[in-house]
């Protein structure tokens, strides 16, 4: 699972790269997206889940957070709250058509998790850590209706704190979700 992750986050930077490319030759740098919206809040599914918000702080870069639940279906309890923020930038659209915008994105950010971490092992099961993420995604901005979907992959450098085992874990998280824009 993690190298077929490895290989899906290699193919779209290189086809980011070769896009970013002909992007810049045709349009002189600047992104050609602009936000159908400047707020969003939805729903976040997989890994994390919870609510999700989007602020729009330049028609192309925006602010992405969300709090949540995350890896609760690996480990039992695995109860706990995550927390995120993103810095996000669409360089260019991927294409389109009358009823969606679809940019790419990618992202630097941060994020944090405090809770119980495969409370199997003993005692202290407790963990808490504090990463770095860089998401790369795509969002079907629709056009007619005040809403937008969006899928992506989030590769993590986490650090822990008080976890026997481990100290500094590489990951890639996968997340969808839906957001509701406000004008």
């Amino acid at each position: 699972m993690k190298r077929t992750a490895l290989i899906v986050l290699v193919a779209i930077l290189g086809v980011s790269t070769t896009a970013d490319a002909y992007r810049r030759r045709h349009f002189g740098g600047q992104s050609n997206y602009v936000s159908n919206g400047i707020f969003g809040v939805g729903l976040e599914l997989v890994e994390p889940t919870g609510v999700t918000g989007k602020l729009f702080l330049t028609p192309s870069q925006a602010l992405d957070f969300g709090v949540g639940d995350l890896y609760h279906n690996y480990y039992v309890p695995g109860d706990g709250v995550h927390i995120y923020v993103d810095y996000l930038w669409h360089p260019f659209l991927i294409t389109e058509v009358p009823a969606f915008k679809l940019p790419f994105y990618i992202g630097i950010g941060g994020r944090a998790w405090f809770g119980d971490y495969n409370c199997g092992a003993g005692p202290e099961c407790g963990a808490d850590f504090f990463g770095f993420r860089v998401p790369i995604g795509v969002t079907f901005d629709f056009n007619e209706v005040p809403l937008d979907v969006f899928i992506q992959i989030v590769p993590t450098l986490d650090f822990y704190r008080d976890y026997a085992g481990r100290d500094v874990y590489f990951d890639v998280d996968f997340s969808l979700g839906i957001r509701y824009w406000f004008s």
